[in-house]
């Protein structure tokens, strides 16, 4: 099997709806630039909610969970080509591309791969970040985020089902392109612990 890098090193950091991604970037990114690194972090979603806009397939961004099968991949497809593409053009070689997506997404079909084989062998991760909480305090972030519609996610178990799909899915989509798995908590009130681990994570991997 063929593995592929790309000139800078490239974490996918994923993580369920409500376990604080958005946060704990939030925190990479200003020690990043207190450090002066060179670093691009994106939102897969963003990518994929801008081309689904585009052609008029959604207007809200929780509604891509819910397009067809083939539309879903078509986008993924499109927003991992569009992410690696910037990232050379900004980054050029050396420096860090952080991208914060899903690794499952929960659909009324089941659960879909957030970075089946065509997305992470065109990523091209170094690693994958598993960023977790205990479901109970998942359940209490996303209540208390009123930017987002999350009515379908569930209760306590269907987040703790959730969190197992995303190690399972996870773990296959490293496989494919040989990256390691980078579990880290984010304790309630401490997201700065949990992007340090992420920062100390890049460094490893320079």
């Amino acid at each position: 099997m063929a593995v592929y890098r790309n000139p800078f090193v490239t974490v996918i950091v994923t993580g369920v709806p409500g376990v604080g991604k958005t946060t704990v970037l939030g925190k990479v990114r200003e020690m990043l630039e207190a450090e002066g690194a060179k670093f691009l972090i994106v939102n897969f979603g963003d990518y994929m909610f801008s081309e689904a806009s585009r052609v008029g397939w959604v207007r809200h961004r929780d509604e891509m969970r819910h397009l067809p099968l083939l539309r879903q991949l078509q986008l993924q497809g499109m927003a991992a080509k569009a992410i690696r593409e910037d990232a050379e053009k900004r980054l050029g070689e050396g420096g860090a591309l952080l991208v914060d997506t899903h690794a499952v997404i929960k659909t009324a079909t089941g659960y879909w791969p957030g970075l089946p084989e065509a997305v992470v062998k065109e990523l091209r991760p170094d690693s994958i970040v598993l960023l977790e909480a205990p479901p109970e305090v998942i359940l209490e972030r996303q209540r208390r985020d009123k930017t987002r519609v999350r009515s379908d996610i569930g209760g306590v178990e269907a987040i703790r089902e959730l969190l197992d799909m995303a190690r399972v899915a996870a773990m296959a989509s490293a496989v494919l392109v040989s990256a390691s798995i980078f579990p880290v908590e984010n304790v309630e009130g401490r997201p700065e612990e949990a992007a340090s681990r992420i920062v100390e994570l890049v460094k490893r991997l320079r």
